[in-house]
């Protein structure tokens, strides 16, 4: 308080007292107890008036005594219970908490970590995945900016996540409390197994297999991958103290069309601990998607050996080249590429009138315009006889399938006859044109789709020059070719657009995220917002029905059917306002990462401690661990001196008692007849 609010206060002292005097002695006759109450009152009244009016600053000092926080992190997953170490970390973790000394010395903080992170006090160990990535990111931003240890007891055994030795701050000491048993037993394991998620029929696919040893004897196993009761694969791997682990690389045949399981086991005469972790099993999507696209041209021209490699780097693709006249039957042909057509072709539209084989129309300067205009009507040509160079345009909002601007408007000019092209119905821009970057707004590359056929349109000659750039660019072929595959792509399948678009996976391993996306789409193939969609899920096997609903997302719905056991599940969803309909059907392949282990991982676990100055203990150190971190005088409580300052105004009740002096002094004075 300053000296100038301590001589206010004084001078108000002596106002207060002054104006009292006044009113009940100055010049009265009576002085009785009566007046002398009612000017002690008045006094009071006026001084607490002239202290709200100075509103002085009252300081106010108190100490916070604030600890050290103590995280401790346990490991909730299944692993847990595989290990039989479900009750013993239950009680090394009642164990810490309960500990007078660590709850003086520290802040204790409990959390739970699986596949999430969370505050908790309560265990039920059924967590699907574990992920220490998770705990060093949350307590890195918890206790930011803090010096404080932490436990974690756990077996050490991650199964999703960022490596975890390094994720944690190394100035923050972690302590791991490693639970399990840690004798080694013989045990043989599919450590993790590779495979690409579709095939294409009549050809093999590769399966890459990491095998693991854990024991101290020479031994033989027996690997082998087979489908229903058919063996399709079978290797003999020797392991030894010094060779623990084994890398398989076997290429099996895809003779059947669609999902087709498999079952990789390795197997030994010698009895194991855990056999869980001995199989695998996986699946692929076997497609039959060979194709055949005919070039047919009149003339010789650099852009059909360009389109031919860009067309053939996928080996699904096979590309014949032939003359107008050679093409008669078009049933083993999925795509024409008709090249600069003329009169010449007239026979090759008749016949494709009946036969509906998708077109791929490329003009240039030799092409026949108004021939091209009779044949087709889905794009006009207005052409005069003068050569022009066209840039193109990309246009974001092409939607018929996923492409990427790979550079379009760098390219160099296709060059064409000059005139007007304009579209009739249902076309798709993907590229417009441009006259020395002036837009023409007319296309470039197009796409139109009557009854079911398709028809691509090029507006221009010498694109074997937009794949040399692209290379130039990027030093490959590769983003020029996929966007040619694209336009194929395309081209091949025969599907029309669909209002209801359901995206899924074919098979799932148990434990994944499962999340089946959908989108719904208007008559004019926009997003639907109000689309009401549901989905109707059913255990083939125990004809068991749940509903759900599809949450509206980003330009999506989805809906997660996470938790859902090993088996096989049809699905349909359902628009509820057009009643439009989706069914297809999934898999989901027994497998729990989370019973492969038969030991913690105490190399990896003593990794982490040595990385953050820590230490590591077994389960029945727990005493050790508390007296070491209460022998640790790096973590001290920090003592605060909070000083908090409240000016007298806040201060309600004083107004209060004023209200009470004076109204008081007003009934005293009533009553005494003194009014």
């Amino acid at each position: 308080m300053t000296s100038n609010t301590i001589l206010l206060l004084l001078l108000s002292l002596v106002i207060a007292g002054g104006l009292s005097y006044f009113q009940y002695f100055f010049k009265a006759k009576n002085k009785s107890n009566v007046i002398v109450f009612l000017v002690f009152l008045r006094f009071l009244a006026i001084f607490g008036l002239l202290v709200l009016l100075i509103n002085p600053i009252v300081s106010k000092n108190s100490l916070e005594i604030t600890k050290t926080p103590l995280a401790i992190a346990v490991d909730n997953s299944s692993s847990i219970v595989a290990l039989k170490s479900d009750k013993k970390v239950a009680e090394l973790y009642q164990k810490l908490i309960s500990n007078p000394a660590l709850q003086e010395k520290f802040d204790i903080q409990s959390y739970q970590f699986d596949a999430d992170f969370k505050p908790s006090d309560k265990f039920d160990f059924k967590g699907k995945q574990t992920n220490l990535d998770e705990v060093a990111k949350n307590l890195k931003s918890i206790n930011k900016n803090l010096i404080f240890p932490t436990v974690i007891i756990t077996d050490g055994n991650q199964t999703t996540g960022n490596d975890y030795v390094y994720r944690f701050d190394p100035v923050n000491k972690v302590y791991p409390v490693v639970v399990g048993d840690t004798t080694t037993f013989f045990d043989l394991k599919i450590n993790q197994l590779n495979v690409n998620k579709y095939a294409f029929h009549k050809n093999k696919f590769p399966v890459e297999v990491f095998l693991q040893y854990s024991g101290d004897k020479t031994t033989t196993a027996e690997f082998a991958i087979t489908q229903g009761n058919s063996v399709v694969a079978k290797e003999k791997v020797s392991f030894s103290p010094s060779k623990k682990t084994a890398t398989l690389n076997l290429l099996l045949p895809a003779d059947k069309v669609g999902l087709q399981i498999f079952k990789a086991a390795i197997s030994s005469n010698a009895k194991e601990k855990n056999n869980y972790n001995n199989i695998k099993n996986f699946a692929v999507e076997v497609i039959d998607q060979k194709s055949t696209i005919a070039i047919v041209s009149s003339i010789n021209h650099p852009d059909i050996a360009a389109l031919k490699r860009s067309i053939e780097v996928n080996a699904q693709r096979k590309v014949i080249l032939v003359k107008p006249n050679d093409v008669n039957q078009l049933q083993d042909i999925s795509v024409l590429v008709l090249y600069q057509p003329t009169t010449a072709f007239k026979v090759i539209f008749e016949n494709n009138k009946l036969a509906g084989t998708n077109a791929f129309i490329i003009t240039g300067n030799n092409t026949d315009f108004n021939f091209l205009n009779q044949q087709q009507n889905n794009l006009v040509f207005k052409m005069s006889g003068q050569r022009e160079d066209y840039l193109s345009e990309f246009q974001s909002q092409f939607n018929l399938f996923a492409i990427e601007d790979i550079g379009f408007e760098n390219f160099p000019p296709l060059q064409n006859l000059f005139g007007t092209v304009s579209t009739n119905g249902n076309v798709s821009v993907l590229l417009s044109s441009k006259i020395r970057n002036v837009a023409t707004n007319a296309p470039l590359l197009a796409f139109a789709e009557n009854q079911g056929k398709r028809t691509a349109f090029l507006l221009g000659e010498n694109s074997w020059k937009w794949r040399l750039q692209n290379h130039i660019d990027n030093q490959s072929f590769e983003k020029y070719d996929v966007f040619m595959d694209k336009i194929i792509q395309y081209l091949v399948s025969s599907t029309s657009r669909k209002s209801l678009v359901v995206s899924h996976e074919s098979f799932y391993n148990s434990g994944e995220a499962i999340a089946i996306n959908a989108q719904y789409f208007n008559k004019n193939y926009e997003f639907d917002e109000k689309a009401r969609l549901t989905i109707t899920l059913t255990n083939a096997e125990t004809k068991q029905v749940k509903n759900y609903d599809l949450l509206k997302g980003n330009n999506s719905f989805s809906v997660n059917l996470d938790g859902l056991t090993a088996g096989k599940y049809n699905f349909s969803v359902k628009e509820l306002n057009s009643n439009t309909t989706y069914s297809s059907h999934f898999e989901i392949l027994d497998f729990d990462i989370e019973k492969q282990f038969v030991n913690p991982d105490v190399l990896k676990l003593k990794q982490l401690a040595l990385q953050t100055n820590g230490k590591a203990f077994f389960e029945n150190q727990a005493d050790d661990l508390i007296n070491t971190l209460l022998e640790n005088k790096e973590y001290k409580s920090i003592e605060k001196n909070i000083s908090t300052k409240t000016p007298l105004i806040d201060w309600v009740w004083l107004l209060i008692l004023i209200t009470v002096l004076l109204t008081t002094e007003w009934f005293v004075r009533k009553y005494n007849g003194l009014l």
